[in-house]
C-alpha cells in the first residue's frame, strides 16, 4: 500500500513540474535565434534517396557495407526549451560497394512523437510510455541494424534502406531504457551497457545482450542525484560506471529546459568497477576529482590488476547555461583504476581538445594500440568547428593529424579494418565532413595509418548533413 500511495504523490508532483515547465517554455521567446537551430545546425527539410553520387580517389573494393550515422533533425524546430540532444532523430547513410557508392538516404525514425507533429506514421513496437525519441547512435548486432539513445526510449529496428522498421524490446526482455553507448566484446559478442532513466534518480543499471540479441542481465546500482551516465567501458573482469557530476536538474525543468541536466558540483565524481558478474554490493568505487566524460577510447587491466582507460574528459559540463554541451575540454587522458587502493591517478596524453575517441572496436576491452578522435576547435568548445583528426599510436606515443582546410567541418570518424584478421590498425578511417562555403558534405575515407595523407577516397553529397552524433560501418552480411 505504501508504495502505491508512493506512485500517486509522485504521479501528481510530476504532472503539477510538467504543467508548470510547460508554461515557462511557452513564455520564453519563440523568434529566439537558437544555436543549434540555426547556420550549420538547420535541419533538413525533407527526406532524399540520391543514387547518382560523384566520386573523387577510389573507394577500397574490400569496403562492402553501410556508413550510417545519426544525429538531431527537428521537424518543427521550436527554440524555447529546445537542446541539440532532443531533436527528431535522423539516419543519414551511403551503401559502399564494389569500388562504387551505390547511394546516399536520409530517413527519420519513426516516433509517435513526430507522427503527432505531421510527420511520418510512426512504426510500430513497443515503448516505454510515450518515450520514444532515437537519436545518438547507429549499430549492427545479431544481424540487425539498431539505431539507439540513451536515458528513454527502446532501439529503433532499421532495414537495408534505412527505413525504421519497428520499435524493439529485445523480444521482451528489455524492462529499462537502453544506452547509447553499448560495447561490444569481441570475445564474447555481448553487448554491455551501463543504462539510467530520466525518471529516476536513484538506479542505474548494468545491461547484457547476448550475441544472439536476448537481455540477460539487468543489474540495479543504487545511486544519488539522477546522474547523466553517457558512458561505459568494459575490461576482462569488469564494467566501468561513471557516475559524474552532470546530474539531473528540478530547477532547469521547471524553467522549461527539455534536457534538465546541468553540473553539479556537490555531486561526488567517482568511477566503479563492477564485476560483470557481480551484484552492485560488489561494486569497487573509486573517487576522482570533478570532471565529465561523454567518450570512452578504450579500457583494459594490466597483469597487477590495475585497469587502464583512455577518454576524452572536461573540466566540467553543462555549467556555461542550458544551451550545451559547454565545458573545458582538457584533452586526452589515461586514468590508472587501483582496485586495492580505490584510487585515481589520472594522467595527460595530450591536452589538445578533443572528443568522439574510437578504436579498433577488435580490440575493444584489451590492450590495445592505436585510437583516433575528433579535434574540437577550442578548450571552450560546442563540439563543432573547424579540427583535425587525430591517431594515436600509444606505444609510441606519436600523434598524426590529418587537417581538412579551411571551412570545413568533420564529424566523428571510425575506423575500418582491412579484414577481419587484418593487423590492428590496418585499415580506413571514414566519416562525413562539411563544406560550410558550398553547405555540401563529403563522405571522406582516409587511410587509418597515415593521415597527414589526401583521402583515398571522397563522396560527394550536394547538401549539407547537419552536424550529428555517432556513426559506424556496418558491413553487409
Amino acid at each position: 500500500m505504501a508504495s502505491a500511495v508512493e506512485a500517486a504523490i509522485r504521479s501528481v508532483v510530476t504532472k503539477g513540474v510538467t504543467t508548470i515547465a510547460k508554461l515557462n517554455r511557452s513564455m520564453q521567446d519563440k523568434d529566439r535565434v537558437h544555436p543549434f537551430l540555426t547556420g550549420i545546425h538547420a535541419p533538413l527539410s525533407e527526406e532524399r534517396t540520391l543514387t547518382d553520387l560523384r566520386v573523387t580517389g577510389a573507394i577500397p573494393a574490400e569496403l562492402d557495407g553501410r556508413y550510417v550515422r545519426i544525429g538531431p533533425n527537428p521537424f518543427k524546430p521550436d527554440p524555447r526549451g529546445h537542446h541539440w540532444f532532443l531533436g527528431d532523430g535522423m539516419v543519414h547513410g551511403v551503401r559502399l560497394k564494389d569500388g562504387k557508392a551505390l547511394w546516399y538516404r536520409n530517413r527519420y525514425i519513426r516516433s509517435l512523437d513526430l507522427e503527432e507533429k505531421g510527420g511520418p506514421k510512426a512504426a510500430p513496437g513497443p515503448r516505454r510510455g510515450r518515450r520514444d525519441l532515437v537519436n545518438t547512435n547507429v549499430i549492427q548486432h545479431n544481424g540487425k541494424t539498431l539505431a539507439i539513445v540513451e536515458a528513454g526510449s527502446f532501439p529503433a529496428e532499421l532495414d537495408e534502406n534505412l527505413e525504421t522498421v519497428a520499435y524493439t524490446d529485445f523480444g521482451g526482455t528489455l524492462k529499462v531504457p537502453f544506452s547509447a553507448h553499448p560495447h561490444e566484446d569481441p570475445l564474447t559478442g555481448e553487448l554491455h551497457a551501463v543504462v539510467y532513466d530520466g525518471m529516476v534518480q536513484d538506479t542505474v543499471w548494468h545491461v547484457v545482450v547476448t550475441q544472439d540479441g536476448r537481455v540477460i542481465r539487468q543489474e540495479p546500482i543504487p545511486v544519488q542525484h539522477g546522474p547523466s551516465i553517457h558512458e561505459c567501458s568494459i575490461t576482462r573482469n569488469y564494467v566501468l560506471v561513471f557516475d559524474l557530476p552532470v546530474t539531473f536538474s528540478m530547477k532547469g525543468l521547471i524553467a522549461g529546459q527539455q534536457f534538465p541536466y546541468a553540473w553539479n558540483p556537490q555531486h561526488q565524481a567517482r568511477v566503479g568497477l563492477l564485476p560483470r558478474n557481480g551484484s552492485a554490493d560488489q561494486i569497487v568505487w573509486c573517487d576522482v576529482d570533478p570532471c565529465y566524460v561523454f567518450h570512452v577510447a578504450n579500457s583494459y587491466e594490466r597483469e597487477d590488476g590495475v585497469v587502464v582507460c583512455d577518454m576524452s574528459v572536461h573540466e566540467t559540463m553543462f555549467a556555461g547555461g542550458p544551451d550545451g554541451p559547454n565545458g573545458r575540454a582538457l584533452g586526452m587522458e589515461r586514468w590508472l583504476i587501483d582496485p586495492r587502493s580505490r584510487k585515481v591517478e589520472r594522467t595527460t596524453l595530450d591536452s589538445a581538445p578533443q572528443e568522439f575517441h574510437r578504436p579498433d572496436e577488435r580490440y575493444f576491452g584489451q590492450p590495445y594500440r592505436y585510437a583516433w578522435s575528433l579535434g574540437l576547435p577550442s578548450e571552450d568548445s560546442a563540439f563543432v568547428g573547424e579540427a583535425p583528426i587525430y591517431r594515436y599510436d600509444l606505444q609510441t606515443g606519436e600523434r598524426q593529424a590529418h587537417n581538412f582546410g579551411p571551412g570545413k567541418v568533420a564529424g566523428e570518424f571510425v575506423f575500418v579494418p582491412r579484414s577481419a584478421d587484418a593487423p590492428e590498425g590496418e585499415g580506413w578511417v571514414m566519416g562525413y565532413v562539411i563544406d560550410t562555403r558550398t553547405d555540401t558534405t563529403d563522405l571522406m575515407i582516409l587511410d587509418a595509418s597515415d593521415m597527414a595523407a589526401d583521402p583515398i577516397a571522397t563522396v560527394h553529397i550536394p547538401h549539407r548533413i547537419p552536424p550529428g552524433f555517432h556513426g559506424n560501418w556496418l558491413p553487409a552480411a
